[in-house]
C-alpha cells in the first residue's frame, strides 16, 4: 500500500490545471477553465475545471471528479496506478507500507520484474536496430511483413541474437538476480548453465494498460526448427495471461473514441491494423477469451467485434468465450476474413479503406452465427439438433442484464424461427436455464442477502410504484444529500462556543437510520470516526481527495450545486434592473461579467451568501429528516391500529399516535411546515 504520508505529498503537489491541461486544451472562463470534453465527442466546449475546488465537471456527458479520478478515467488506471503516475510526474518518491512480509516480498518481486523487463526490452530493441545481425535477420523479417520504422518503434519490437548468453551476460553485468531472470522466462537454466531463452527470435514486448512491459512473445524465424513457433513469458507475479490483451495500451484511447473494440488473434494482426490507421484493436493471443480480458474491454466499450480467419479453426476460436462475453453485457459481433487470409495479410492486400468497409458490411450477429454453424454441423441428426436447441437456450439465458431484456426476447424469436420450433417452448427452456443459474447462485448466497432481497421486494410492492411515491423518494434523497453537503462545506466552522457545525449535525443525527442513502450513511460514519479520533476535515477537499472512490465521487457531486435564483428574483430584481437571468444557472461568471455596476449592486441585495444562512439551512435540513422519520413511525402505528387489538392494546397505540403527532407538530413548526391534524 502507498503510505498515507506519500498520498498527502502527492495531493499537496498535484495541480488539476496542470494535469488536465496536459490532455485537454483549456481556456480561461471567469474563475474556471473550459475545454472540449475528453470523454465524449463534442464541438461546443462543456468541460469545466475549477482550480479553486480542484474538481472537473462535463456538463455534456456528466462526468466529474478530482485530479486522481481524472487520471483514472482518462488513462483507465486503478487508484494506486493513478497515484504512482502522479508521483512520477511530480518527482515524488513512493513510500509503501505492507500488511505482512509476504505482501512486501510479492510487491518487491513485481517491481524487480518490471525493471528487468524494461532492461530486456531496451536490450532487444538495441540488438534489432544497432547490430548487423539484428538488421540482417530481425529488421529483414519486419520489412518482409511490411512494417514501417514507426510501428517498430511504437511497439518497441526487438531481436534476441543467436549467441547463447548475450542477454544473460548483459543482465548479469547490470546486477540483476539470476533467480529473477529465470522467473521472468528471459533466461533458462540448462545443465547448470544460464542461457538465453529467446535467442535467434524476433521479440514482441507485451505491455499492461499503463505501458509497462509485462513480458514478451518471441517468434522463431527458422523454418526447419522443431522448437515452437512462439515462446511466451511464463506466468509470474506480473504476467498473468488470462488478464492480458496484446496492444491494449496502444489501443485504449482509440477504443474509447470509436466506442468499439476489434479483437484479433495475433501480434502481427494488431501491428498491421495499427499501421493502416485502425488503432482500436487488441489481440487475444489465440486463446479462449477470459472474464478478466472481457472486463478489460468493457473498461473502454460495450461493443466487441471479433475479426478472425474464416477457416474452421478461426470459427472455433471466435466462438470460444462467447457465453462469458454475453454475461458481461458486451454487444458481440463477428467478422470472418476470407479463406486463406488473416487480418494482417488481408489489410495489406486490400488497403485500409477497403478493410474498414469489409468489416462494416460483413459483421454477423455472433449468436445467430453460432446457431448457423451448429445446425450445419448437426445436419439431419435429430439428436444433434436437440443438443443445438439446448445449447442455444443456454447461450441466450446468459443475456441476464435487465436492460437487455428486449434483446433476449428478440433472440428467442429469431432462433425459434431458424430452428423451426415453438417460440413459447424455447422461451420456457431459456427461463429454465435462468432459474437453474439463479438457484445455484442463491445456494452460495448468505441467509442475510436473501432477507435483504425479500425486504426490498416488499418495500417496492408497498410503494405501489406510483409516480408520487418516486417523487417523494427523490425529494428525500435530495434532502439527505443537502445535509451531507452542509456537513462537508461547513462542518469545520464553529456552531457555538463549544461545538463545531459537524459536532452539532452528528449529535442531532446520532441515529443514522434517519438516513436511507447508503453513500450518505457512509460519509456520516466516516466523518463521525474522524471526529472521534480528534481529526477535523477542513472543508470538502478532505473527501474530494479521499482514496475511497465512492466517497470522493459523492463529495465532488455535492459541491457542484448550481447557483439558483431567489424567490424574489424574477419579480423584484428583473423589474428594477430590466435584466433577464437566462444565463444565470448555466454560467454564473459570464452572467456577473455582463451586469452593469447598478445591476450588480442590486443583485447583492437579493442574493444572500450561503454562509450567512447556513444555521438556518442546517436546522431546516435536520428537522426535515426527523420529521420524515416521525411520519413513517406514524404510518406504521396507523397500520398497526387497523389490526384487531384488545382495548388496552388499542389505548397504547392511540397514546403512541398522539405522542408522535405532538412531536410532528413541534418539528413542523421549527421547520416551517404546516401539519394537518
Amino acid at each position: 500500500m502507498i503510505s498515507p504520508a506519500t498520498i498527502q505529498q502527492i495531493l499537496a503537489k498535484t495541480d488539476i490545471t496542470d494535469v488536465v491541461g496536459s490532455f485537454v486544451k483549456l481556456k480561461k472562463r471567469g474563475t474556471n477553465l473550459l475545454g472540449l470534453c475528453p470523454f465524449h465527442n463534442e464541438k461546443t466546449p462543456s468541460f469545466t475545471v475549477s482550480p479553486s475546488k480542484e474538481i472537473y465537471k462535463c456538463f455534456g456527458c456528466g462526468k466529474s471528479g478530482n485530479t486522481i479520478s481524472f487520471v483514472m478515467e482518462h488513462e483507465k488506471y486503478s487508484y494506486p496506478e493513478a497515484l504512482k503516475w502522479l508521483a512520477q510526474r511530480y518527482g515524488i518518491e513512493i513510500e509503501e507500507s505492507f500488511i505482512n512480509d509476504e505482501q512486501r516480498q510479492q510487491l518487491q518481486t513485481a517491481d524487480s520484474l518490471y525493471a528487468l523487463n524494461q532492461f530486456a526490452q531496451q536490450f532487444f530493441t538495441k540488438q534489432l536496430l544497432d547490430t548487423e545481425e539484428g538488421q540482417d535477420i530481425g529488421v529483414a523479417y519486419f520489412r518482409e511483413r511490411e512494417f514501417t520504422d514507426t510501428i517498430i518503434q511504437k511497439f518497441q519490437l526487438g531481436y534476441s541474437p543467436e549467441q547463447k548468453d548475450a542477454f544473460t551476460r548483459a543482465a548479469t553485468a547490470a546486477q540483476f538476480n539470476p533467480e529473477l531472470m529465470i522467473k521472468s522466462g528471459l533466461v533458462a537454466n540448462r545443465y547448470d548453465q544460464l542461457t538465453d531463452n529467446y535467442r535467434g527470435r524476433v521479440i514482441f514486448p507485451i505491455h499492461n494498460h499503463s505501458g509497462k512491459v509485462l513480458g514478451f512473445g518471441a517468434r522463431t524465424l527458422k523454418k526447419n526448427d522443431s522448437a515452437p513457433k512462439y515462446i511466451n513469458t511464463p506466468e509470474n507475479e506480473i504476467y498473468i495471461k488470462s488478464k492480458i490483451l496484446y496492444g491494449s495500451y496502444f489501443a485504449r484511447q482509440a477504443i474509447d473514441k470509436a466506442n468499439e473494440c476489434l479483437l484479433v488473434e495475433g501480434y502481427t494482426d494488431v501491428l498491421s491494423l495499427h499501421q493502416a490507421g485502425i488503432e482500436n484493436v487488441v489481440a487475444s493471443g489465440g486463446t479462449a477469451l477470459t472474464a478478466d480480458q472481457l472486463r478489460l474491454v468493457k473498461k473502454y466499450t460495450n461493443n466487441l467485434t471479433i475479426i478472425y480467419d474464416g477457416d474452421a479453426a478461426g470459427i472455433k476460436a471466435a466462438l470460444r468465450g462467447l457465453d462469458l462475453a454475453l454475461e458481461e453485457g458486451l454487444q458481440v459481433q463477428l467478422v470472418l476474413i476470407p479463406d486463406g487470409d488473416d487480418p494482417d495479410s488481408y489489410v495489406n492486400k486490400v488497403g485500409a479503406p477497403a478493410f474498414r468497409a469489409f468489416v462494416q458490411q460483413h459483421k454477423k450477429d455472433v449468436i445467430l452465427f453460432q446457431l448457423e454453424v451448429a445446425l450445419r454441423d448437426a445436419g439431419n441428426d435429430a439428436a444433434q439438433k436437440a443438443t443445438v436447441v439446448n445449447r442455444m437456450a443456454e447461450t441466450i439465458s446468459r443475456i441476464n442484464k435487465a436492460e437487455d431484456f428486449t434483446k433476449q426476447q428478440d433472440y428467442i424469436k429469431q432462433c425459434a424461427a431458424v430452428l423451426k420450433i415453438d417460440e413459447a417452448g424455447l422461451h420456457t427452456l431459456v427461463n429454465k436455464y435462468i432459474r437453474d443459474r439463479i438457484q445455484a447462485q442463491e445456494r452460495k448466497a448468505t441467509p442475510l442477502s436473501s432477507v435483504v432481497i425479500e425486504e426490498n421486494a416488499q418495500k417496492s410492492a408497498a410503494s405501489g410504484f406510483d409516480d408520487a411515491t418516486f417523487l417523494l423518494l427523490f425529494r428525500d434523497e435530495l434532502q439527505e444529500k443537502e445535509v451531507a453537503r452542509i456537513l462537508l462545506e461547513y462542518g469545520h466552522r464553529p456552531w457555538n462556543a463549544s461545538q463545531k457545525v459537524s459536532d452539532f449535525i452528528l449529535e442531532e443525527i446520532a441515529d443514522e437510520s434517519l438516513l436511507e442513502n447508503q453513500e450518505v450513511q457512509k460519509l456520516f460514519t466516516t466523518y463521525r470516526t474522524l471526529r472521534s479520533q480528534g481529526e477535523d476535515p477542513k472543508g470538502p477537499q478532505y473527501f474530494v481527495q479521499h482514496p475511497d472512490q465512492q466517497l470522493s465521487a459523492l463529495a465532488v457531486s455535492l459541491i457542484q450545486f448550481p447557483h439558483e435564483e431567489s424567490s424574489r428574483w424574477k419579480t423584484e430584481f428583473s423589474q428594477q434592473t430590466g435584466y433577464q437571468s437566462k444565463l444565470f444557472e448555466q454560467d454564473y461568471d459570464h452572467f456577473i461579467a455582463t451586469l452593469s455596476a447598478g445591476q450588480e449592486s442590486s443583485l447583492q441585495q437579493f442574493l444572500k451568501a450561503e454562509e450567512d444562512r447556513s444555521p438556518e439551512a442546517i436546522l431546516s435540513a435536520i428537522h426535515y429528516l426527523k420529521l420524515r422519520k416521525i411520519k413513517r413511525m406514524l404510518l406504521e402505528n396507523q397500520r398497526d391500529m387497523e389490526q384487531q387489538h384488545s382495548a388496552e392494546e388499542f389505548s397504547v397505540l392511540l397514546q403512541t399516535h398522539d405522542h408522535l403527532k405532538q412531536m410532528e407538530m413541534a418539528l413542523g413548526r421549527q421547520a416551517g411546515s404546516v401539519i394537518i391534524r
